[in-house]
């Protein structure tokens, strides 16, 4: 592995599944020494959880929608109300 690795908990969701595509590409492709495989593949188990994260936080906001009486969106309600 040649440059270093970008900061996986700071990575956008596109940007964090682009490379986890690669790197599953890359592991499939078989063009990879046994260590850059287990290398590969701990950075992809770090951008899996990265991009379940943000899936999680984004569903979350989605379910905070709030609907009125007539089931449309009337606005939306804090995630975190304080």
């Amino acid at each position: 592995m040649s440059a270093e690795p970008a900061e996986i908990s700071k990575m956008p969701f596109e940007a964090a599944m682009a490379e986890l595509e690669s790197i599953v590409d890359r592991l499939e492709k078989g063009n990879v020494t046994l260590e850059d495989s287990i290398q590969l593949y701990e950075r992809g188990e770090k951008l899996k959880a990265r991009c379940e994260d943000l899936l999680k936080d984004a569903e979350m906001r989605i379910e905070k929608i709030a609907l009125g009486a007539d089931g449309k969106p009337k606005g939306v309600v804090p995630l975190d109300p304080a």
